[in-house]
């Protein structure tokens, strides 16, 4: 019984019609899925605002510095500025940044797996959701190194 299941399954994730998204989005929409979970405690996504008064169109920077500071800094609207601080190993209050996108981590999940505190996560909106952090630099945005003005 056990193998017709496992055939099954197999065949289903190798039918045309499963093939017809790029491999990555079903990676991503799976490791989501399955960091939705923590032991019995469901980390739900959740919607918190959509684009705050001030910041600009592209507002993820500008979100996470609201988050962590409690206000806008103009130099770090641009994700790529977030760079600047020194790297770090994740933990709650450190930032996640890649090209184009940052995000204020909150809690571990598993592994790579973190609640996050999102700016323009999609939908112009700011969620707070697990998402991975493979591919994201980690830096401390609590460091007394970079001259927030």
């Amino acid at each position: 019984m056990r193998k017709t299941v496992c055939t099954v399954t197999l065949l289903l994730l190798a039918s045309p019609q499963a093939q017809a998204h790029p491999h990555h989005h079903h990676r991503h929409q799976f490791l989501n899925a399955m960091a939705s979970f923590n032991g019995d405690v469901q980390m739900d996504e959740r919607i918190v605002s959509s684009r705050p008064s001030g910041c600009p169109h592209a507002f993820c920077g500008c979100e996470a510095s609201l988050f962590r500071f409690g206000r806008i800094i103009p130099q770090l609207n641009l994700a790529s500025n977030w760079r600047r601080f020194p790297h770090g190993a994740p933990a709650p209050g450190m930032a996640a940044v890649r090209s184009g996108h940052v995000m204020i981590l909150q809690s571990q999940v598993a592994r790579d797996i973190w609640y996050v505190h999102d700016g323009n996560s999609g939908g112009h909106v700011t969620r707070e959701h697990p998402r991975s952090i493979a591919g994201y630099t980690i830096v401390d945005p609590g460091s007394a190194s970079f001259a927030l003005r």
